[in-house]
């Protein structure tokens, strides 16, 4: 086992995922999330490779073909999907990887790589929920109906994740992410993985 861990972060729109992923990474120097590939256009302020990776749809079927994805799905009309080689590749550096995708993309993770750590976001409640989309003013009435209908299908899968994460107060929430990914880089595994010469000498003292 590498001594890096693999999380999946998913919760539904509204929950505070994006805010919360981006402040743990402003703590912590030795997590880095994955850029996924995307085939939306590209929003005002946005850059390829940053945000996304922005493909056609060519492109990204054709990656599919060749198994490049560890996860893809189509949302909100358009397709999304993580490369297992960046994902490798981060995790080979010796950095924690964070994936936030959804529940669905969350087990077709889980499915290749079952050492994956799985969290999910909730809101307090489906009220606070529905007015913080609100409070985004971005979405018209029709749009935030159907991403409360979404959240509901997405937190109806929140035991799907080994640990679970309520954003009430966001300081809370981030700390509490922080205190399971600190918790899962200190495993005997993990610790062995990562001073192999320490636990070495230990053994050959024992014997």
């Amino acid at each position: 086992m590498n001594s890096s861990c693999l999380f999946t972060i998913s919760a539904p729109s509204g929950a505070g995922k994006t805010s919360l992923v981006k402040a743990l990474l402003q703590n912590k120097s030795d997590i880095a999330v994955s850029v996924s590939h995307a085939t939306r256009d590209r929003r005002p302020g946005e850059q390829n490779g940053v945000d996304y990776h922005f493909v056609n749809i060519e492109t990204f079927e054709r990656m599919v073909k060749s198994d490049e994805f560890l996860e893809h799905a189509r949302v909100f009309d358009n397709y999304y999907g993580t490369s297992q080689q960046a994902v490798e590749n981060l995790l080979q550096q010796g950095r924690h990887v964070i994936l936030e995708i959804d529940w669905q993309g969350a087990l077709q993770v889980k499915k290749k790589l079952p050492h994956t750590i799985a969290i999910f976001i909730l809101p307090p409640s489906r009220e606070t929920l529905r007015q913080r989309l609100t409070d985004r003013g971005t979405d018209d009435e029709s749009i935030i109906e159907r991403r409360m209908a979404d959240a509901d299908t997405e937190m109806s899968h929140y035991n799907d994740a080994e640990f679970l994460v309520i954003n009430n107060d966001f300081e809370k929430a981030l700390y509490d992410l922080e205190c399971i990914i600190q918790a899962q880089s200190l495993t005997l595994e993990r610790q062995k993985a990562k001073y192999p010469d320490l636990i070495a000498a230990i053994e050959q003292e024992t014997v």
